[in-house]
């Protein structure tokens, strides 16, 4: 059967549209990966670790500059209209919001040599359980994106209110601890950065899931073209 040139030129975007995403599924990977590694840090007092995560975001600014690079030459190339342009964008904004969760992750490990620095310190339980909620939010919106399934992206969303509740509670936590104890008030300062990096960690989480909802919607438009 005859392929159409119309049909040959959707087929070549939308493989190059699925290349750019696996491309940034493997940014996030990276991403969840140092956030993690940050953490890990951050509860053994590993300063080695830490500078290991520092030393490691230079891969995430190479990659997203290597998907910004790839996101011209598709717009160049193919100079997408309307709603396939509007995919490509958000491609873009999900790769953009994945290199500033590997900011947060820096900063994170950044603490963690302040930290070594600094005593007594407290034991914040609440700090691991804002952790893992916020690395679970960025595997769950980065699967969402890879395989645009609406209905995760918008459940990571619906899970921002409560992280932003554990950072609440985190606050107050050691805000507590900190009048109690004023020799804490170095350590504690330090930790309450590391909660505010994980509850903006949430906030980038979020935003890719608004992207996810944005691209399925217009991959239901697109399906009927």
């Amino acid at each position: 059967m005859e392929t159409r040139p119309h049909e040959h030129i959707v087929k070549s975007f939308d493989a190059e549209l699925a290349r750019l995403t696996a491309e940034i599924a493997a940014m996030g990977r990276d991403a969840g990966a140092q956030l993690a590694a940050a953490f890990a840090a951050l509860e053994q007092g590993d300063t080695a670790a830490a500078r290991r995560v520092i030393e490691g975001d230079d891969r995430l600014d190479d990659s997203e500059r290597r998907i910004s690079q790839d996101v011209v030459r598709l717009l160049a190339l193919r100079q997408p209209m309307a709603g396939d342009l509007r995919e490509v964008l958000a491609a873009l904004r999900v790769a953009a919001d994945i290199e500033r969760i590997g900011d947060h992750a820096v900063n994170i490990a950044r603490r963690v040599l302040d930290l070594a620095a600094a005593a007594p310190q407290p034991p914040v339980a609440g700090l691991a359980a804002m952790a893992a909620a916020a690395a679970a939010m960025v595997e769950d919106v980065l699967r969402a994106w890879e395989q645009r399934d609406e209905s995760l992206a918008r459940a990571v969303w619906q899970r921002d209110s409560a992280l932003d509740s554990q950072y609440s509670g985190l606050v107050r936590e050691l805000l507590t601890w900190m009048m109690e104890d004023p020799r804490c008030i170095t350590a504690g300062t330090h930790l309450l950065a590391v909660a505010r990096n994980l509850e903006r960690v949430g906030d980038y989480a979020t935003n890719i899931a608004e992207n996810v909802v944005f691209a399925v919607d217009f991959g239901e438009l697109k399906a009927g073209r």
